[in-house]
């Protein structure tokens, strides 16, 4: 097809351990082999993109990159006979951003087995809205719900303001069940309470230091994203038969803790990983944030930018000071 030239955020490594970023121009050559060419509506941005935006190696090898680990929008070319142009589709995880040429950019060149067909229900602004973080936070959900129900108890959710944290709130309050959402910023009481927190807890009180290997049960069921010491806490104060998830580690990778919670209480530690699900059960997370989950209050979860915007959005989310979610939009 004719070589298009489009409009990209670049990252390039300057000097050693010295990054650039800007918007300039790439053209379709220049993108990563694949079976599907989307042209791209929206994408988000999420914390692996703040780092790989800022030259980190654990996140992106090589340099000159463009992030971006979602993305929305229209097939504009395809080899492979599941998706065909004009389709509306979704790439999220997988490699996409990372080492793979990302969402923020007109276009994305990617493996068939990573495109998922967008669900009925849902535009590519709202399945940006989504993106990895509320597709983890439906991953979350969904390790929940099976065995813990609204009249179990509470249910604890840390990294509240965040993209998992705000999206599990809203999930979760609307199916039912009574959220303790955990939170290091008092100005950000209103916000969680409005998206449907029954109540807000500090970190400090959420980090147990004490050393004690048991602490008295409080939580039905929790939402992690932050890992360390909150973890091990959340984990000591659940309930017998209780369900933990852990899906982050922006405070620790690692977990202070010993086994009584699980032989004695019977707690459950579910690891909960969306960047390689499997196709069958993404499918599914999706239909459900498209139809039985889908939340009315999806506009208020998120802020919407440009790609000339992303800069100042960055350096928010490496500062901590980012609030829900930030979708970009990228089509004009």
């Amino acid at each position: 097809m004719e070589n298009k030239s489009f409009k990209a955020m670049v990252v390039t490594e300057a000097a050693e351990k010295t990054f650039t970023r800007e918007i300039t121009t790439r053209t379709i050559d220049e993108l990563p082999e694949g079976e599907v060419l989307v042209k791209v509506a929206y994408s988000s941005l999420n914390f692996k993109d703040a780092l790989s935006a800022s030259g980190n190696k654990g996140v992106t090898r090589n340099y000159p990159h463009t992030p971006g680990i979602d993305a929305a929008g229209i097939v504009e070319a395809s080899t492979s006979d599941t998706f065909k142009p004009g389709e509306e589709v979704l790439v999220t995880s997988y490699d996409l951003g990372m080492n793979t040429s990302g969402g923020f950019a007109e276009y994305i060149r990617v493996p068939a087995d990573w495109v998922v067909k967008m669900p009925a229900g849902l535009t590519a602004r709202e399945a940006m809205i989504y993106g990895t973080a509320g597709f983890t936070a439906g991953l979350c959900v969904s390790a929940l719900v099976h065995s813990v129900k609204p009249n179990h108890g509470e249910i604890l959710v840390t990294g509240a303001t965040g993209g998992v944290g705000s999206v599990a709130i809203s999930i979760l309050s609307s199916l039912g069940y009574d959220v303790v959402a955990v939170s290091g910023n008092e100005q950000e009481k209103a916000f969680l309470t409005t998206i449907g927190a029954k109540e807000i807890i500090s970190r400090e009180d959420a980090a147990d230091t004490s050393g004690k290997p048991m602490l008295k049960p409080r939580w039905a069921g929790v939402v992690d994203t932050v890992g360390g010491d909150i973890l091990a806490t959340a984990v000591k104060t659940t309930k017998y038969g209780g369900a933990v998830t852990a899906c982050g580690n922006a405070a620790s990778i690692d977990l202070p803790l010993n086994v009584f919670p699980f032989i004695l209480r019977g707690v459950r530690l579910l690891g909960i990983d969306s960047q390689n699900c499997p196709m069958e059960k993404r499918q599914r997370i999706w239909n459900n944030l498209a139809g039985d989950w889908k939340l009315e209050n999806l506009a208020e979860l998120s802020t919407e930018i440009t790609m000339e915007n992303l800069e100042e959005r960055i350096q928010l989310m490496l500062q901590g000071k980012n609030r829900g979610r930030t979708v970009v939009r990228i089509a004009d």
